[in-house]
């Protein structure tokens, strides 16, 4: 522990030098960083009085990896960490965060951890040290969980006990499935193992010894007796079990040994028959001091160098206001603090993050890479703050387990992104699917998981928005008028639009190029990515499609005008529909969540802050106009979803690699979204990596109906040539 001080002081020292110090208010205020949703109950819980005078200010993040910005930037002094969040702040360079307080259960105020990951075998099994466990019978709590999967899986990897874990043509997961089922004769490992549910049902066959002890062998799934950590001990004492991983906690109240504050209880088990398989192959008896293969550590606080010099007034505080939200059965105690009625917040020693996971071996269990070739799978970016969104899920991502890593490989151009992922030097990119339609044709890549979108499922709806109190009235009447799209390509802002003109015959669909003839319909236009070479216009032509356009319109900088990324402030949905409100546009074409997502508060930038949706309305294609909620009767098309798109040389194991990892990643954030904002706009800019209205990610198989029909819309516009 003195190494540890000594490395904290020493860290004050530097980081002095190196990020800037923002100066609280007074000394009695501390600045606690949640996650926005948070913060309407962060801020009843600051206003408790509490035997303490300090105050609590509470600072909105998107998500806790935001969080650990502010706090080593100084704009927030200190929030809720658990271990995970601990380790990307102890990776996180020129960083000085310490943990200063943890929340331990009452049923065990006094440990050390929050639990300890052990092996117990049959008292009297015959085998010698680890190497004994090959052939044996071994029961887990389930896939993927800490101690009866992650830690059995590094550890024994680290002794040499499983081999290589990186067999190429095998995903991470199926790596360590097949390691798993190559080690164990039988055993019990239910869950979900991957998030494809095809996937899910091909590998279970596959190794479907490794769910030969489970109560339901064919489902090997939650619920099930044999699974959880009580569950792994019945395996083992009852159902050919012969090695059981779970937790000490689990071990004692299963033979009814006393468990910290709780005292000894009547159990049909007898702990005499059952020992500790140690990390060293040795075992020691169950009533014993258990060896520990890893330990996770307790959750709690986390601040930076300067919150720990007085950190005592803020345990305080945290006591206090742990009193008070008990006394009152607040719910800011539970969402805000994470303490519940089974908790209670005590004090440590001031702990630097990366120390304070060392002491567990758990930084081993999240790093847990089974050596080179590293597998990542690239993301193919076009713009800066794209890159930095990919850079910050590749480290949320990792934390967390999933695997393989995410890595960011930034390209100007989309075009150039769907080279590098037919060379085989990047993996993935998120398309629309006008551009999916580019890729497959002229690319040969392959969609492979597709956006979902709340109630509509896999599709959206293309639309066109007019101010309420303009004179359009139909299609015919926007002949002259300024035109607002998404960018070149796309289905709402480009194929839409030109299949509306070339149906209603207000474009001669033999008027090639089809951007030279929008640019004769409308008399001004932002068409962003036009300019490029790849599409061959002519100077004069997306000279006037480019002329709406305003390069970073807050930066007053023209140099990215009419780039196809979000350099570009009126690219996209919402940079056509904020052409429409201040680039002097008349129509906007755009998807149908563009509206609401941006009006009545939703959009709290200053161009949008103070719009209101019932002073825009759809322009239907067939004539009138109707209220932005009315898009279902008021559209141009109904689009299939944005689809992430790889090689089509790729093999079946690759694809299905890239879809667990992608899937399970949704699946991770839409339940956790406080671990990392997945869908959302990204330090102020909208639709990166995925769109802002996504709900969900989920594996495409086939063709869907409504992409058969948008096929129609494709054909005519692929028409021109």
């Amino acid at each position: 522990m003195k190494k540890s001080l000594l490395v904290l002081a020493a860290v004050l020292v530097t980081q002095a030098h190196v990020i800037p110090r923002y100066r609280r208010n007074t000394s009695h205020e501390y600045k606690m960083c949640v996650p926005e949703e948070l913060l309407e109950l962060c801020q009843q819980m600051a206003s408790q009085e509490t035997k303490s005078t300090t105050r609590i200010v509470c600072i909105p993040a998107r998500d806790r990896l935001e969080c650990l910005e502010k706090i080593q930037q100084r704009v927030a002094d200190f929030g809720y960490v658990d271990p995970e969040d601990i380790y990307i702040a102890a990776k996180t360079p020129e960083q000085d965060f310490a943990v200063f307080e943890e929340i331990h259960t009452k049923e065990e105020p006094e440990a050390e951890f929050r639990y300890e990951g052990v092996a117990v075998i049959h008292k009297d099994l015959n085998i010698n040290g680890l190497e004994g466990l090959r052939g044996l019978n071994s029961c887990h709590t389930g896939v993927a969980r800490m101690v009866g999967y992650k830690v059995p899986l590094t550890k024994l990897r680290q002794k040499g006990i499983i081999g290589k874990l990186n067999e190429p043509g095998l995903s991470p997961r199926e790596n360590e499935l097949k390691a798993f089922s190559t080690l164990f004769n039988k055993a019990c490992l239910v869950g979900t193992w991957s998030e494809d549910p095809k996937i899910n049902l091909k590998w279970k066959k596959q190794y479907s010894n490794l769910c030969a002890l489970c109560e339901h062998p064919d489902v090997c799934d939650y619920p099930d007796n044999f699974s959880g950590y009580d569950g792994a001990l019945r395996c083992l004492a009852h159902n050919g079990g012969q090695v059981a991983w779970t937790k000490v906690i689990y071990v004692r109240k299963f033979f009814g040994l006393p468990v910290g504050t709780t005292p000894a209880q009547p159990s049909n088990e007898n702990p005499d028959n059952f020992a500790y398989l140690c990390p060293d192959g040795t075992r020691v008896p169950v009533k014993g001091t258990p060896c520990r293969w890893a330990a996770r550590p307790w959750q709690g606080y986390m601040a930076n160098a300067d919150v720990i010099k007085t950190v005592d007034e803020l345990r305080r505080k945290i006591e206090n206001l742990d009193t008070v939200g008990t006394k009152n059965h607040a719910p800011w105690l539970e969402k805000v603090l994470e303490i519940t009625n089974k908790h209670v917040p005590k004090p440590n020693q001031v702990v630097p993050a990366g120390d304070y996971l060392d002491k567990g071996n758990f930084t081993d269990i999240i790093e847990r890479d089974w050596g080179p070739p590293f597998r990542t799978i690239r993301f193919c970016v076009i713009s800066d703050e794209e890159l930095e969104k990919c850079e910050a899920l590749s480290r949320s991502a990792f934390s967390r387990g999933l695997r393989p890593r995410y890595a960011c490989l930034q390209q100007k151009t989309v075009y150039d992104c769907m080279k590098k992922i037919k060379n085989g030097r990047a993996d993935i990119i998120t398309l629309d699917g006008g551009l999916v339609d580019v890729a497959q044709r002229e690319y040969n890549l392959v969609p492979i998981v597709g956006e979902q979108y709340g109630n509509l499922g896999g599709s959206y709806y293309a639309v066109a928005v007019v101010k309420k109190g303009s004179t359009f009235n139909s299609f015919a009447d926007l002949k002259g008028a300024k035109s607002c799209h998404t960018g070149i390509g796309r289905t709402a802002g480009y194929n839409a639009p030109l299949y509306t003109l070339i149906k209603k015959n207000l474009i001669d669909k033999s008027n090639c190029p089809y951007p030279k003839a929008l640019s004769e319909f409308f008399s001004e236009s932002c068409l962003p990515g036009v300019k490029h070479p790849k599409h061959g216009i002519d100077k004069a032509i997306y000279g006037k499609l480019c002329k709406l356009c305003g390069g970073d319109v807050d930066k007053h900088d023209l140099s990215t005008k009419c780039n196809f990324d979000s350099s570009e402030s009126y690219s996209g949905y919402t940079g056509a529909f904020r052409c429409l409100v201040q680039g002097g546009g008349d129509v906007a074409f755009v998807k149908h969540v563009t509206v609401p997502g941006n009006t009545d508060g939703k959009n709290t930038e200053n161009w949008a802050a103070n719009l209101k949706s019932k002073d825009y309305e759809l322009l239907c294609p067939n004539g009138g106009r109707k209220p932005v909620d009315q898009y279902e009767s008021c559209h141009l098309a109904h689009a299939p979803p944005h689809m992430v798109v790889t090689s089509h040389s790729k093999n079946e194991g690759e694809v299905d690699e890239i879809r667990n990892l992608l899937v399970s990643t949704s699946s991770l954030y839409t339940s956790r979204p406080e671990l990392f904002k997945l869908f959302g706009s990204f330090k102020g800019k909208k639709d990166l990596l995925f769109k802002d209205s996504a709900t969900a990610l989920i594996s495409i198989t086939g063709e869907s109906e409504i992409q058969k029909e948008y096929s129609k819309v494709i054909a005519v516009v692929n028409g021109c040539h």
